[in-house]
């Protein structure tokens, strides 16, 4: 099979497309044909050894797994022996786990009881790929946030993948949503369901401090200050892009005398996520923001536009 492998850090250099084996499904996996992934902050943070830690668990010298690729959207062409819930045909998405990785190839073994779940009907493969990461990471957080109906949240970075989620799955709990984005991406992040959206190149953020109950730091661009400045005394505060050096300064960081609760951290999904997505998208509550799409071979240019941080919502990769 054609796979993308990564057999050094670096940039999006490093990757070349090659053919490897295809990989033999034990008796309680599947094996799915991939119609569809995406290029996510995992993906090329892996690629280039950032944070340094990464090589601790991949690899001090070059990556142990060389395939990337943490989501999927395929089909299931063959089934071990002792597999029940799934059979030949069953269109499936979700995700592959961080420490497997191998969704940017044609084919992936995975066991039943994976982080997927069906596709709807007339779920495009390339949606449904663009899904998992950012809808997931976007309800994880918010969930360990225990945010309520009626409370004001503001999401920092709304159109990128888990802002645009985050936007959207914050409204269909009932808050008040607030989106920070770009001058072009403003009428976008209005349209996923934001009640005010600010322009970060022109509005002054200063002027609504203390004004949120959960601020969403989805990107890593505001400062810790900056970000504490604008939740309310009792709030809640989403570092969703800390890396270790960003906790360790935080912890020795003033939170100004407010008492906010601080979340940070990784985040995955789950098969009942993917479920809980697949049912949203079909009663039309959610959809999903690409980018571009790129076909496998021009996975390069993929990451390229993952890691600008330009890019709006998903980067998919489609496996003709």
């Amino acid at each position: 099979m054609k796979a993308a492998l990564a057999t050094a850090y670096g940039g999006p250099e490093v990757i070349r497309i090659a053919e490897v084996p295809t990989p033999t499904p034990k008796s309680n996996e599947l094996l799915i044909r991939i119609h569809a992934s995406a290029v996510n902050a995992a993906d090329w943070r892996l690629r280039r050894a950032d944070p340094w830690f990464v090589r601790l668990v991949f690899g001090p010298i070059k990556p142990r797994r060389a395939i990337l690729g943490v989501v999927f959207a395929g089909e299931v062409v063959e089934i071990g022996s002792a597999v029940t819930r799934y059979r030949q045909g069953d269109r499936l998405f979700g995700w592959t786990s961080v420490m497997k990785l191998g969704a940017h190839a044609e084919y992936i073994a995975l066991p039943e009881n994976g982080a997927f779940a069906p596709m709807p009907a007339g779920m495009a493969y390339a949606d449904a790929a663009a899904i998992p990461f950012g809808f997931s990471t976007a309800m994880d957080f918010l969930g360990k946030a225990g945010m309520i109906a009626g409370q004001r949240v503001l999401v920092y970075g709304a159109s990128g993948a888990v802002g645009s989620a985050a936007v959207q799955l914050a409204r269909q709990l009932g808050a008040e949503v607030t989106g920070v984005c770009s001058t072009r991406n403003v009428e976008l992040v209005r349209s996923l369901g934001a009640t005010q959206v600010l322009d970060y190149t022109k509005d002054d953020l200063s002027a609504h401090r203390n004004g949120f109950d959960v601020v969403f730091e989805t990107v890593g661009k505001l400062s810790f200050a900056q970000s504490i400045a604008l939740v309310k005394d009792g709030g809640t505060l989403i570092l969703g892009s800390d890396l270790p050096a960003d906790m360790l300064k935080r912890a020795f960081s003033s939170k100004g005398g407010k008492r906010v609760k601080v979340i940070t951290g990784t985040a995955s999904g789950t098969a009942a996520h993917m479920q809980h997505f697949a049912s949203l998208w079909e009663q039309k509550h959610i959809r999903p923001v690409i980018d571009r799409t790129f076909p496998l071979e021009r996975i390069q240019e993929a990451h390229a536009l993952a890691e600008s941080w330009h890019k709006v919502g998903s980067v998919v990769i489609t496996v003709p």
